[in-house]
């Protein structure tokens, strides 16, 4: 069969010929589908951000058909539309880049928001990516008697009409990502604060803020961002924190803190890491439990490797910490008309508050897979020592983007998923082969 065709499907999934349906991307564009379902040569690909696009060009590498489809309008939604304006890539390029392609030597070390999209669209297009777009998967399950995955998507058309399609395929790779749907906390009274309230993907800039109290519950990067980003517009930003968290400088000893980190593990233990990596902070920042920010018992890479939980590195919001203009104030127990209630029993006056409080996988509300694979909150399944169970499941299905390993660890789950799914493509264009040739 050559590369690039696909076969057609009937309602009940029967199979029969449809010469002049072409796989997308395994030999060109993509284009409405108007098929209630089609089977595939290569994979399905859920997702069109960076782990979706790095699975679909090394499969390109390999020769192998792929078809991704995207719920959103264009490839990278959350860093299109979910992200502030001053966001950089956390960790330096180097650690950033995905499988083939560097990025290009003028970007600085910590690259934009607009630089790492950038790169995208070009990796994209270097690789002939072109997802299906405006696809919403409702359902995928595995169909035994047909050893296919079966994959429904929704798309909405112009005029509202929705079009249901079924893909078909041997192979299915998750890439919908850790970060597909907002969290916002179910706090008490918080309908009836009169004030402005959104969540950090709706944020963009301070400058709307300026001169207003602004609360922002989350003391992640991107709560301790945007504070900064608050203060630097004219604003009076309270950072509420919940729990300990561990505050780290972006660089130790003229280098980037991660680098040194992942070089110390390689001949080291983790919690000796862990004990270098405090001790420096110290040095560097001062005891930031003076200030209101507690330290986990746990070290720093031990609960990344254990939560997938990242922490803070610095880009200039603690020295505003410990000058008073980002106050730091306890876990909110209630919204009322015109402020909110601490833990502690006092009470503050705000005009606006923004939940920086992070995302989470939807992959439950779609995949049908028996929890061999994800947990019921869409993490990923710790499976012992075994590093196959970080990107391969039962019955040709693939995972990558959920190891908690940030882009550096979806490149490499890409690589080795692709080169799985492209071995086992590989071996059925073989067999169609000889039984052509019989």
């Amino acid at each position: 069969m050559p590369l690039g065709r696909t076969e057609g499907v009937d309602q009940d999934c029967s199979v029969k010929e449809q010469n002049g349906q072409q796989q997308q991307n395994a030999g060109g564009g993509g284009g409405d589908n108007a098929s209630p379902c089609v089977v595939l040569d290569g994979p399905i690909i859920v997702g069109a951000g960076p782990s979706g696009l790095a699975v679909a060009a090394t499969l390109r590498q390999h020769g192998a058909p792929f078809t991704v489809v995207e719920r959103s309008g264009g490839v990278a939604d959350l860093w299109t539309n979910r992200t502030y304006d001053r966001l950089r890539l956390h960790l330096p390029k180097v650690f950033c880049e995905l499988p083939h392609v560097a990025f290009p030597p003028d970007f600085p070390t910590y690259p934009t928001k607009h630089d790492f999209l950038r790169y995208l669209h070009s990796y994209a297009a270097r690789f002939a990516i072109a997802p299906l777009l405006r696809r919403t998967v409702t359902r995928a399950w595995y169909d035994h008697p047909a050893s296919l995955w079966r994959v429904t998507t929704t798309t909405t058309s112009s005029s509202a009409t929705s079009v249901i399609t079924e893909y078909a395929s041997p192979w299915l790779v998750v890439a919908s990502g850790e970060n597909a749907e907002v969290v916002v906390p179910k706090v008490k009274g918080r309908e009836r604060f009169a004030g402005e309230a959104l969540h950090s993907s709706e944020y963009r800039s301070g400058e709307r803020f300026r001169g207003m109290r602004v609360l922002v519950v989350g003391c992640g990067n991107s709560g301790m961002e945007m504070c900064l980003d608050l203060c630097e517009h004219g604003a009076m930003p309270f950072m509420s924190v919940r729990s300990g968290v561990h505050v780290l400088p972006r660089e130790m000893f003229g280098a980037s803190t991660f680098g040194i980190a992942m070089k110390l593990l390689r001949w080291l233990p983790i919690k000796m890491v862990d004990r270098f990596l405090l001790l420096v902070a110290r040095m560097v920042l001062g005891d930031t439990e003076k200030y209101g920010l507690k330290r986990p018992k746990l070290g720093p890479l031990e609960i990344k490797n254990i939560t997938g939980k990242s922490p803070v590195l610095d880009v200039g919001a603690w020295s505003l910490i410990k000058s008073g203009n980002i106050k730091i104030v306890p876990e909110v127990e209630s919204f009322s008309g015109n402020g909110a209630r601490f833990v502690d029993g006092n009470e503050m006056a705000f005009d606006a508050v923004i939940f920086a409080t992070g995302y989470r996988s939807n992959v439950p509300s779609w995949l049908q897979e028996d929890g061999e694979l994800f947990t019921e909150e869409g993490k990923l399944r710790s499976s012992g020592s075994s590093s196959e169970w970080r990107w391969r499941g039962p019955n040709g299905l693939y995972c990558v983007g959920f190891s908690g390993r940030g882009l550096l660890g979806a490149g490499a789950d890409a690589l080795r998923a692709a080169a799985d799914i492209a071995g086992r493509w590989q071996e059925t264009q073989q067999a169609a082969a000889n039984i052509s040739s019989v």
